[in-house]
């Protein structure tokens, strides 16, 4: 029996007592849940939405419980699914294939849309190729239909989610959206609620969604100029630096220590090619790229490529947290422009299980070195905090999570 009171949010336990307090079946349970959708009226009716639409909103609506990173009181948290960024290794994510077909297709839009990217760029600052790898990414040039329902999606983990405060505000703005004309048909999301060619959560929307083809409304489903130069003025808003690369490959010197490949080590790019480092394919730098502050980025530890990252690759960070979202995102902007593959090819490394990188970082928090969440996934300070593990235990350095180190620590 699931008790639906435990985890209530204290507006929501005073609706909830009006039902089952614990609800021994689905009726019960979807009683309380539409409660609570119920009580968000006052806040829906303050940002403008109708009676109207608030009601056909809500109309039907159930929760979506198959959703992850719900806290259902009784259940498991579900862990959110296999986002390929988090549990495939570089060359899995990163592949060949991919990036040919991807730019391929970017190209032939980069001369579609010439104007458009051009108008973009002098408006914001992005380069087009950047936005044109942003929509690749995120839906396939607009070719991959969103799976979800986004009001379900959005009630959903505004009642059981593990961030449901910020969910009821995404709610309320999905809401407003129709209010303001969105049909109710185009409102399919991820499972993270996000809407659009490229990505928008709903508050995202009503922030940065721009009408770039002057007729009269932002339309980040059905038009490119303005899905595209929403994309744009999103990354402006986190400080893109226009004229600035995301990122330069570099080869990285034997004496390369991986455990400073951390956001907060950083020195000029000059800098880093004194200690050793060199751009690939023998790219030459600017006196001002030479300035620019960057730091080092292995995302295979020692193995694979290596990367000098400034401002605009965090930037980028922002839109999506993981590096490997990043690094295509990165990448496939280089290959819309012309660019070939890496220099340095991704190594045939294995995935350590999530459980064992969860392992692997619980003990190095025990140990003092690592002070960022257990979620595991080998980010960048894993990665780090592994380095000074094997460096202070006389081990191989490469910054790279493998059963025999993890064997070492249980030991």
């Amino acid at each position: 029996m699931m008790c639906l009171l435990r985890g209530l949010r204290p507006h929501v336990v005073t609706i909830a007592l009006l039902f089952a307090v614990c609800a021994p079946n689905h009726a019960h349970a979807d009683s309380a849940f539409n409660a609570f959708l119920e009580s968000l009226w006052p806040r829906a009716q303050q940002i403008g939405v109708s009676r109207k639409v608030f009601d056909a909103g809500l109309r039907g609506l159930e929760p979506d419980l198959t959703l992850p990173d719900l806290d259902i009181p009784g259940r498991p948290a579900s862990p959110p699914p296999g986002q390929a960024e988090f549990v495939q290794t570089p060359g899995q994510y990163l592949r060949e294939s991919s990036f040919d077909r991807l730019a391929a297709r970017g190209r032939e839009l980069s001369v579609q849309h010439r104007a458009t990217l051009a108008r973009i760029e002098k408006g914001f600052g992005v380069p087009g190729n950047v936005v044109l790898a942003i929509w690749a990414r995120e839906t396939d040039y607009g070719s991959y239909k969103l799976p979800y329902d986004a009001l379900r999606v959005l009630a959903t983990q505004a009642y059981f989610g593990k961030r449901a405060a910020l969910f009821q505000a995404e709610f309320l703005y999905a809401l407003k959206m129709i209010q303001d004309g969105t049909p109710r048909a185009d409102m399919r999301s991820s499972w993270g609620g996000a809407l659009g060619m490229t990505q928008f959560l709903p508050s995202e929307f009503y922030k940065l969604g721009v009408d770039f083809d002057g007729d009269g409304r932002a339309d980040i489903f059905r038009s490119v100029p303005d899905a595209l130069a929403s994309a744009a003025k999103q990354l402006q808003s986190k400080g893109w630096r226009s004229g600035e690369r995301w990122a330069y490959e570099v080869r990285a010197p034997q004496s390369a220590d991986c455990s400073i490949g951390t956001p907060d080590v950083t020195m000029p790019i000059g800098e880093w090619l004194k200690r050793g480092f060199t751009p690939a394919k023998g790219r030459k730098l600017s006196p001002k790229e030479l300035s620019l502050r960057a730091s080092l980025l292995q995302p295979e530890g020692n193995y694979g490529p290596s990367f000098l990252t400034p401002k605009n690759y965090f930037v980028i960070k922002e839109y999506n947290f993981s590096d490997l979202y990043v690094l295509f995102v990165g990448h496939l902007s280089d290959r819309i422009a012309g660019a070939g593959p890496f220099e340095t090819a991704w190594s045939k490394s294995d995935q350590l299980k999530t459980k064992d990188v969860e392992a692997m970082q619980q003990r190095l928090i025990e140990l003092g070195i690592y002070k960022d969440k257990i979620d595991g996934k080998a980010g960048m300070l894993t990665r780090a905090a592994l380095g000074q593990y094997q460096k202070a235990n006389g081990l191989k350095v490469d910054c790279w999570p493998t059963a025999a180190v993890l064997s070492h620590m249980r030991r």
